[in-house]
This record gives C-alpha cells, structure tokens and sequence, in this order.
C-alpha cells in the first residue's frame, strides 16, 4: 500500500510548482505552429499551448481562422499568408523552410514548435539562443513515413524526399528536447532523425465530457430531432471526411455486424461516402458538421466507436472512451495505446475483415464504466502540468 503524501512533501511540491510559473513569467516565449486551421488535433494542442502561456508571441506560416481563433492574442503569420500559395501547401513547401530559419527568436528565452511538417525548424533560425521545444504530431509524413500518406506518392514528393529528409534530419539535431505526442511517434522520431523524446500525450477534454451525464440535453432541437430519428444501436464514425481517415471500413465494420451506421463529420470526401451509404447493405447515416455537444451524444449513444486510420495518437477515440462508448481502432499507431491503457476497446488488423468483425465484438463486451474512468490519465490538466514543468525546469 502506498503511503500518503506528508504534509511537507505536498507544500514542497507547490512551492517548486510556484516557482516554475514564476519563472516563466520572467522569461518571453515564441509559441511556432505551422498553419492554423479551424479544427484539428494541432489546433487542440495549439489552443493549451496558447493558454498556458498567455505572455509568448505566436508565429504561424498563415492563419487560416482569419484571427478568429485568438482574437485576443498578436498572432503574427508569414509572408506566405499574404500570397496563393496558402491555399496550395505542396507549392509552399519550397518557401517553408526559408521562412522557418528566418523566424525571429534571437530576442527570446524558449520557443515551443508545434510540429507536423517543418516548424521544428524554427530552432534553427538565425542567431537564436533560445531554449528549444518541439512537439511533434508526426515527422512530415509524406516525407518519412508515404505509406501512411498519399500526398508522399507524388512524382514531386518521390523526387524531394531524400533532400528534404537530409534536411530535416539536421535541424532536428538543433531542437533541445523533442516531445511526442505518442510512443508510436517517439519511435519514428528515433527512426527518422535519430533523436530520443519525451512522450506527452495531447490534452483531451476529459473533466467537460464527463461533467454531462446526458449530452442528449445539451444539444439543440434540430440536433435533438436528429437523435431521435437515429436506429436504438447504431455503429459511429466520426471525424474528418478525407480518404485516409478509412471511414469506408465503419461502413464495411456495419455490414460484417449488421449494424446500421452512423458517419458524423466535414470535409472533400462527403459526396464519396454518400455514394457509398447509397450502397452499404446496412443503414448509413452521415450527419454533416455537428456541434461538441451532438458529437459528445452520439459517443454516448453508440454501441461503439470505430476508428480505423493508424494515427499519430487519435483524440477522439479518447474522448469516445470518455463519454463511455467502447472504441475499435487500428493496431498500428497511437490509438493502440490509448485502447491499451484504458481497456476500453479493441483493436483490428486492417485488410482482415475477420479481425474487424472480432474487434467489433469485443469492444461491444468491454466494461464502459471501467474504460471511462481510465480516460481521466489523459485529461486537459495533466497534459498542462507536464508541459508547464518541462519547460520551466529546462
């Protein structure tokens, strides 16, 4: 039995806790992210990091949300943003890394890159002394790993790569302390640029899903009117509507059950998978753009959750097993610990329609109350506490 904490050790603990926010109050920041976008797992860990440290500038290559997501913060953008090349990021890609060595961070004492592409690069600027972090959703896909990215198939991407990787692997030799988000991204990072991280896990938003024992109260009438035409037991996917999000495999994950289907989400691939509904040999809803509070209902409402791309890490199979629905995801990548650690799913192998309908099973038997309570590991406020003291003591 572990012995509770001494009255001592606790006031210790808060005082090197007050000293850490002193400090980083006493030092300017530069919080380096590479676009911002209106939804996305960045942009979750991007809202914590702007947060968390009020005083530090923020510098995107460009802001897609028009100001709108920091209305209250200076949120400076590149030259890129004032050019088409925004809307065009394989053209851009020339001009990123030019323009990440060119950021301003010889004035400051740390700069934290939220890294997917080349914002780590932001290390490297010119006559920066700064303390360097990077938090790394993935090394550049379609550089080092094409086979989770289509865009890395290209006759470009196959020309650049090598270059691009030479590159890449030497500026992060500059980053001081290289954070994944996942075990499954520390270990590529120790692949691709032959560096160990630390593994902090994105914040999800724990504590404000399970503060509602019911969402279906929270949401509107339209929305409420949608709940309440969908079938008794119904199998969800849910996330963005592009090709590598796999969506198709919840379809194909309802007919092996016959279960009907329930597609929540935006995105270019919409009309595809409204075709493919037309087609499914079980019912196929698709729910086009719901709100926090729908989608926190439909997890609650599912008989499970599936989510079959292999991600970097996978919010929302977290916030699923939150809410209380079960989760079936891909063995390869993050997902996969997550399931394991929470027990609250299962996980198939991708091209086995066997190992789907079985991962689909099981997760539908899995103790939900048990899963749920597990999720609390990833909640929010840890991920702040780890970040505040990694940059504070260092």
């Amino acid at each position: 039995m572990s012995r509770p904490t001494a009255p001592w050790a606790r006031a210790r603990s808060l005082r090197s806790e007050l000293s850490l926010d002193r400090g980083l109050q006493t030092m300017v920041g530069l919080i380096a992210h590479e676009w911002i976008e209106p939804h996305g797992g960045a942009e979750k860990v991007l809202d914590r990091f702007v947060e968390l440290f009020p005083a530090a500038d923020v510098f995107c290559l460009w802001d897609d949300t028009r100001g709108a997501r920091y209305s209250d913060r200076d949120v400076r953008e590149s030259w890129i943003a004032r050019t088409p090349l925004r809307r065009t990021k394989h053209l851009a890609l020339p001009a990123m890394l030019p323009t990440w060595l060119r950021v301003a961070n010889d004035s400051h004492d740390w700069v934290l890159a939220s890294s997917h592409l080349f914002a780590h690069h932001a290390a490297s600027g010119r006559g920066s002394r700064a303390t360097s972090f990077a938090y790394i959703h993935t090394p550049a896909r379609y550089i080092w790993a094409p086979e989770y990215d289509r865009r890395g198939n290209s006759l470009l991407a196959r020309v650049a790569r090598r270059p691009l990787q030479a590159v890449d692997r030497r500026a992060a030799q500059n980053v001081d302390v290289p954070i994944a988000n996942s075990h499954f991204i520390a270990r590529r990072i120790a692949e691709s640029w032959g560096r160990e991280a630390v593994v902090v896990h994105p914040p999800v938003d724990v504590a404000r899903i399970q503060a509602v024992p019911d969402w279906t109260a929270q949401v509107d009438p339209e929305e409420a009117a949608v709940l309440d035409s969908l079938p008794a037991e119904f199998l969800l996917g849910a996330s963005r509507f592009v090709p590598y999000k796999r969506l198709d495999l919840v379809v194909r994950a309802g007919e092996l059950t016959n279960l009907p289907v329930v597609l929540a989400g935006s995105g270019p691939d919409e009309a595809a998978l409204r075709d493919l509904a037309t087609q499914a040999r079980v019912p196929v809803r698709i729910l086009s753009r719901p709100s926090d509070n729908m989608l926190f209902a439909l997890y609650q409402r599912s008989l499970a959750y599936v989510f079959p791309p292999v991600e970097d890490f996978g919010i929302m199979p977290v916030e699923a097993i939150a809410a209380g629905a079960p989760v079936v995801v891909n063995v390869v990548g993050g997902a996969n610990e997550t399931v394991a650690a929470t027990g609250g799913g299962a996980t198939f192998h991708e091209g086995s329609d066997s190992s789907l309908r079985a991962a689909v099973n099981a997760a539908i038997a899995v103790d939900r109350q048990a899963g749920s309570k597990a999720a609390r590991a990833f909640d929010a406020a840890k991920f702040d506490q780890k970040m505040r003291n990694l940059i504070g003591s260092a």
